[in-house]
């Protein structure tokens, strides 16, 4: 099979009989800045977003050491052996200087890489802020319509990421390090606020001690936060990928979280808004490609740009003179 010379419907269908191979083509599609690609990547997303799945999502974050990829392999083996087929979706940064990725988790998790039942797509971020890429959201839609029922989605552990993974996830679990003296971190707001759960990853040997005063001190963190708007109160657990210990009760929450909400209906509500979201997010994306797409706008940007640097023009007024040389056409 030539994946280079496949139609779109041949790409729709080999998604659809989960054929690994077009599914990373599609993705690949999907992530291509190219315009005749583009055109291929919408078709290929309509049709897959009509098929409905299951599926649940959920977005996995935490600090760089805190063991996300050892933690990701163990749980994606023991989603397998539930029965499940995983997909993992995940994001290495990009250099600023060469816009090169290593793309080395197919390499750190060995062993989930050759699961039968299960898939594993690095993508690099690019200029994506945060570490998401900007078509993780259409690469789960892919995933999903090739009969993936659990996607898991990695972020880089800082800056924006978590933002945006949480704006496309189901549940969202956050992996602390006992130990790192980041216990205290646990009272700032943000990221916080966003978790779902709190696993305490590397809960072995030494760290057993450790990984249970974490336990103790961020749920005491927890304590101080409103109450979800879904009523969910996040819980704080231990758990060790090495030993596998407690990756069973962190998947039991979130099957409890999931059954739970969609018994009140915010399941169901809070993915409509996901969409919504998404629509808003694309409109804003393809005004920012088509500003640097239009012919004024290309003419006129390295004139303005050196007009600011030298002082001879406000950034205020280039972008003015800008935006209306993109709205007399």
């Amino acid at each position: 099979m030539n994946l280079a010379n496949l139609t779109t419907s041949e790409i729709i269908e080999g998604i659809y009989s989960n054929n690994v191979a077009i599914v990373s083509k599609a993705i690949t599609l999907v992530e291509s800045t190219k315009p005749e690609h583009r055109l291929i990547a919408n078709d290929i997303i309509a049709a897959c977003i009509s098929r409905k799945n299951d599926a649940i999502r959920i977005g996995i974050t935490g600090v760089p050491g805190a063991g996300k990829s050892t933690f990701i392999e163990q749980f994606g083996n023991l989603l397998t052996n539930l029965g499940k087929k995983v997909a993992v979706l995940t994001v290495d940064p990009s250099s600023r200087r060469t816009k090169g990725s290593i793309l080395g988790d197919k390499t750190r998790m060995q062993e989930l890489v050759k699961n039968p039942n299960a898939y594993i797509r690095p993508s690099s971020s690019g200029t994506s802020l945060g570490g998401v890429t900007r078509k993780t959201r259409e690469s789960i839609v892919i995933l999903e319509a090739a009969g993936f029922d659990s996607i898991l989605i990695e972020t880089i552990g800082v800056g924006q990421s978590e933002t945006a993974v949480h704006d496309m996830v189901d549940f969202f679990l956050l992996l602390k390090l006992a130990g790192a003296g980041d216990e205290l971190q646990g009272i700032k707001r943000g990221i916080i606020e966003m978790a779902d759960a709190i696993a305490i990853t590397k809960a072995d040997g030494d760290n057993v001690r450790r990984a249970n005063f974490a336990k103790m001190e961020f749920t005491r963190a927890l304590h101080m936060f409103p109450p979800k708007e879904n009523g969910w109160s996040p819980e704080v657990l231990t758990c060790s990928a090495i030993e596998n210990k407690g990756l069973t009760d962190i998947w039991e929450l979130i099957d409890s979280y999931c059954k739970n909400m969609k018994a009140t209906g915010y399941f169901d509500s809070h993915r409509q808004q996901q969409n919504e979201n998404w629509l808003i997010q694309y409109v804003e994306q393809e005004l920012l490609s088509e500003f640097y797409r239009h012919p004024k706008t290309k003419e006129l940007l390295p004139q303005l740009k050196k007009e600011v640097i030298n002082g001879k023009s406000s950034p205020f007024l280039a972008a003015e003179k800008l935006l209306k040389a993109l709205k007399s056409t």
